[in-house]
């Protein structure tokens, strides 16, 4: 098994471990661990989240670990990439065999409920809707989280927030960036 110099803290048991289980085979999870464990370092991370998905191609946990490692690294276009492949994901685990998450409605599935496949749609689609005002595509943004705003009036997800901020942005009140909502 390929271990780096960093990974020697990381026990054995914590990368045999089956934190995620279900249909993700457990060789390509020990790769996400170990991309996990080499955050710190971004080459030795990206070619186990690599092995992890010749493990287990598309698989939404490989995509997930994409998402996460890109995200918190500030690769904000490819993070959007993986991002909308968590949305398709999503989609397709509450019965929808369609791309298009604009004409999604609340009579589709439970999303004020504590289902797992409901919650990961919205917080897909927040993400997405995230990273597009991150990357200053602030209609494609607003979009995004007004359709969670839509689907969770109880504002769970934050969207409400992040719109303000936008909104800010846009009016020239916080130089920061649609991110920095603390004005």
């Amino acid at each position: 098994m390929e271990r780096t110099a960093m990974l020697d803290e990381v026990d054995e048991g914590w990368l045999s471990r089956r934190y995620y289980g279900g249909d993700l085979p457990p060789e390509a999870e020990r790769f996400l661990h170990l991309a996990a464990a080499s955050h710190a370092d971004a080459e030795a991370a990206e070619r186990h989240l690599a092995r992890a998905a010749e493990l287990a191609p598309g698989h939404r946990l490989v995509d997930l670990g994409h998402y996460k490692f890109h995200f918190y690294k500030a690769n904000l276009d490819t993070a959007l990439l993986y991002g909308e492949r968590m949305l398709g994901h999503a989609m397709a685990a509450i019965g929808l065999n369609h791309a298009d998450w604009r004409t999604v409605s609340r009579d589709q599935s439970d999303f004020a409920g504590l289902e797992p496949a409901p919650r990961l749609f919205l917080f897909a689609l927040t993400a997405v809707g995230y990273l597009q005002l991150r990357l200053g595509r602030l209609a494609e943004g607003r979009e995004a989280l007004n359709k969670v705003r839509e689907l969770d009036p109880k504002d769970r997800f934050g969207t409400t927030r992040l719109l303000a901020a936008a909104d800010r942005y846009e009016a020239g009140q916080d130089d920061a960036g649609p991110e920095d909502d603390d004005a």
